[in-house]
C-alpha cells in the first residue's frame, strides 16, 4: 500500500512542515518515503505544494497527474491549480479561507472563493472541507491550520497514519512553545 500525497498552499501557511510531518511520521513507522517541494515565491505569498509518497516500490518523488490519493489544500484556488493530479476516488481536505492575491486587488482577475468552492463541491466526491475561521477561533491562531487538516486527513483515513503517529512526529519537530497547540489543532474536529 502507498499513500500518494500532495500539500498545497501559499507561503507561510505550513505546507512545508506539515511535509515534513508526514515524512517523519511515516519513517518512524519503518516506511519508504519520497518528497519534492516547490516553493517558488512562497516567501511573498505564492504557490508552495509538496509531494509526498509514502509506501513500498515508490521510485521517486514526484507524483503523475491522476495520481494523488490527497490533496491536502490550506487554500482553496490552490486546490482547484492541483486538481489535475487527483486519482479517481482520491480525497480533498481543503480549508476555505481564501488567500486572495495580490493581482485580484490590483485590478486583475477577480478572486470568487464561493465560485471556487462550487465548483470542488461539484467535482470531487471525497471533499472534506475545514472551516478555518471557526478553527482559528476555537484554537486561538491560524498558525496551526496546517495541522487542522493534517487531523482532518487521518481521522477521515486519507492516510495509512494514525493520529498518534502525527503526534509523534508533532512532539519531535515542533519547538516546544508551539506543541501545545499542534497537539491541540491535530485533534481538533
Amino acid at each position: 500500500m502507498s499513500d500518494n500525497i500532495i500539500l498545497c498552499g501559499v507561503g507561510g501557511q505550513g505546507t512545508v512542515l506539515a511535509s515534513k510531518l508526514l515524512a517523519a511520521a511515516a519513517m518512524d513507522k519503518g516506511l519508504p518515503v519520497k518528497t519534492a517541494e516547490t516553493i517558488g515565491m512562497a516567501q511573498r505569498g505564492g504557490s508552495v505544494f509538496s509531494h509526498v509518497r509514502i509506501g513500498e516500490g515508490v521510485a521517486g518523488p514526484l507524483i503523475g497527474r491522476g495520481r494523488a490519493d490527497l490533496i491536502l489544500a490550506f487554500e482553496p484556488a490552490e486546490a482547484v491549480r492541483q486538481l489535475g493530479f487527483l486519482r479517481e476516488g482520491g480525497t480533498v481536505v481543503v480549508s476555505n479561507r481564501a488567500i486572495v492575491p495580490v493581482s485580484a486587488t490590483v485590478g486583475g482577475p477577480a478572486y470568487d472563493v464561493a465560485a471556487i468552492m462550487d465548483h470542488l463541491h461539484a467535482t470531487v466526491p471525497n471533499l472534506v472541507v475545514v472551516d478555518a475561521r471557526q478553527a482559528e477561533q476555537d484554537l486561538g491562531s491560524a498558525k496551526c491550520l496546517n495541522v487542522v487538516l493534517l487531523g482532518a486527513a487521518v481521522r477521515g483515513g486519507a492516510l495509512q497514519l494514525t493520529p498518534e503517529d502525527i503526534e509523534r512526529a508533532i512532539k519531535r519537530l515542533v519547538p516546544p512553545k508551539f506543541l501545545d497547540l499542534n497537539l491541540r489543532a491535530l485533534r481538533y474536529a
